[in-house]
């Protein structure tokens, strides 16, 4: 029996009976209906597809055809809201869903608040559609620098979120982002907040086999060539297993160089 994985789209189940196969599309309404090629039966008689459902339910769109719609704005679903489209097909044929991105959930949020406090970001969004991880972005080094990563709700209604952050001295700039299928980015308004901690330091530019910090921190250790051989968050790095010569280190709000013996 034929079993069909559409992409990252559409996932085969289960199987109805000896004699047909179903394909199921999860996702979220996006109000954008489904289309799908139907051709005939291996058999002659009539069309592969016999029957349609959404969220168990059999719709009542006209399918003998050899292209059909799945019409999902007559459940008057919300934007984001979980559904999963069944397409029960015929042996030895296979329909194929023209579309099926459009139950991806998509980066919508608005941000109406957003604030950092000692250790901590938090935010209040709305108008999400479908749940996406929103990532943690803070500005170090030059670049923006993921941080950290929360899940979305994926509601209309306004959620309130809250994550810790490691902050560096002086001011810290950071904002938070989702990407869709579309690759496309959406950012938050950045925000500010000014560290009194101490800055951080190496305790020599020149090490043997372990380099120092006077305290812990985040960091990332360049070769030469621009390759990145170490990161992380800590109060010393282990660099003994390195070649002599010049590396670049980013670390606390500092960009430097240090020499392995």
């Amino acid at each position: 029996m034929k079993k069909i994985l559409f992409a990252c789209f559409a996932t085969v189940v289960s199987l109805s009976s000896l004699f047909a196969g179903e394909m199921v599309l999860n996702g979220t309404f996006q109000g954008e209906n489904l289309y799908v090629k139907n051709p005939f039966a291996a058999s002659g008689v009539g069309f592969c597809v016999y029957e349609v459902t959404v969220n168990g339910q059999t719709t009542t769109d006209e399918i003998n055809s050899s292209a059909f719609e799945v019409d999902l704005t007559v459940y008057e679903f919300s934007i984001g809201q979980p559904i999963s489209v069944g397409i029960k097909y015929k042996e030895d044929c296979a329909p194929k869903v023209l579309n099926p991105e459009v139950l991806n959930a998509r980066a919508t949020f608005d941000v109406t608040n957003i604030n950092v406090t000692d250790g901590k970001i938090s935010w209040t969004s709305k108008n999400e559609a479908g749940s996406l991880p929103y990532v943690i972005e803070q500005y170090r080094w030059n670049k923006w620098v993921k941080v950290g990563e929360i899940n979305g709700k994926g509601t209309a209604t306004e959620s309130k979120y809250e994550a810790e952050v490691r902050q560096h001295a002086g001011e810290n700039k950071f904002r938070i982002k989702q990407v869709d299928y579309r690759k496309k980015p959406r950012y938050s308004d950045e925000v500010t907040f000014i560290s009194t901690k101490a800055e951080v330091t190496l305790s020599s530019n020149k090490v043997d086999d372990v380099l120092t910090f006077t305290a812990p921190t985040l960091y990332e250790i360049y070769d030469e060539y621009g390759g990145i051989v170490f990161k992380g968050y800590s109060g010393e790095v282990n660099v003994a297993s390195l070649e002599k010569g010049k590396y670049y280190i980013n670390y606390d709000n500092k960009m430097e160089q240090f020499t392995k013996k």
